[in-house]
């Protein structure tokens, strides 16, 4: 599976901070916002990704992220001249995603949970059709709405519904087939002129194959893009990272884990970054014995239910 984040956008709700820099670059804590989404893919599996941005600011990604070599992946980057939709990221990632299934996420979303890392992977290995996640909102007139069966399947989605038929939000990040590019150039814009997601979700789901993973408690969801919501985000992080000693969407943590990287990579970056606690984070973890770590961690020691 390839995966596709689509960083793109003019962020008018950040306005006037994202009048000079893109939303995507904008810190959540202590690193930039499109660490998270990345992070989201690396944790799925996921190698080779391609970033779609704005021709002012895809150039800054490109910068930030390199090809990706440092984190073991390939990293591609594609122009959006203007934004049309999410589902125009198909279209423009056709080449890119070739014969295989696609993930998408949205430059500004971040998930957190304990065992958030299986629940992605599991998604990550889909056969056919497509995946979804629906995670419990106390308003859910804001977001875009799933209804699901006791199987998990979708019954129904909405768009900013007055009324709507359930409190499970659809954060932005989707798993498709490869059927995704010829139903993203099916559908037909909506009348704000955009190529819908949730058009693109409502194919998938009217032909019975769009199933829907429910983040319950444990989970933590954040759209950054408002003041209030980045800021929320940002105070997630610190205190996660402060009161554990650890680091969310650490991206090369995460790459030696997957064991894209080898301890000695690892060890070039932490000297980078020797001089920050970042740098001390990523020795930290070097110095560890990785096996018992993973034994214990991913093991089901703490996986009872």
């Amino acid at each position: 599976m390839k995966g596709i984040i689509l960083a793109g956008g003019s962020a008018t709700r950040l306005y006037p901070v994202t009048l000079a820099v893109s939303k995507q670059m904008l810190p959540v804590y202590d690193k930039p916002m499109i660490y998270y989404p990345l992070s989201t893919l690396m944790m799925s599996g996921i190698r080779e990704v391609l970033i779609i941005s704005t021709p002012v600011h895809l150039p800054a990604f490109k910068n930030l992220l390199g090809d990706g070599s440092r984190f073991g992946m390939k990293l591609e980057y594609k122009v959006q001249e203007k934004p049309v939709g999410l589902a125009d990221a198909f279209i423009l990632g056709e080449d890119f995603i070739g014969n295989d299934n696609v993930a998408l996420i949205l430059g500004d979303n971040m998930i957190y949970g304990s065992r958030v890392e299986r629940v992605l992977k599991a998604a990550s290995n889909l056969k056919e059709g497509g995946i979804i996640f629906g995670y419990q909102v106390a308003d859910p007139t804001s977001y875009g709405v799933v209804e699901i069966d006791k199987t998990g399947k979708a019954l129904s989605i909405e768009e900013k519904p007055e009324n709507p038929k359930s409190h499970f939000a659809v954060p932005g990040i989707y798993f498709y087939d490869n059927e995704v590019v010829k139903i993203a150039k099916s559908i037909e814009p909506s009348e704000r002129g955009e190529l819908e997601i949730t058009d693109v979700n409502k194919v998938y789901m009217e032909k019975g194959k769009l199933q829907v993973i429910p983040l319950g408690n444990g989970y933590a969801w954040f759209d950054t893009g408002s003041a209030d919501r980045l800021s929320d985000a940002s105070d997630y992080v610190k205190a996660i990272e402060l009161r554990q000693g650890t680091q969310i969407a650490c991206l090369e943590e995460i790459a030696y884990r997957n064991e894209w990287i080898s301890k000695e990579a690892l060890m070039v970056e932490a000297e980078k970054y020797k001089k920050t606690e970042y740098g001390k984070y990523l020795k930290r973890i070097a110095e560890q014995d990785y096996k018992q770590y993973k034994e214990i961690f991913e093991g089901d020691l703490f996986n009872a239910n």
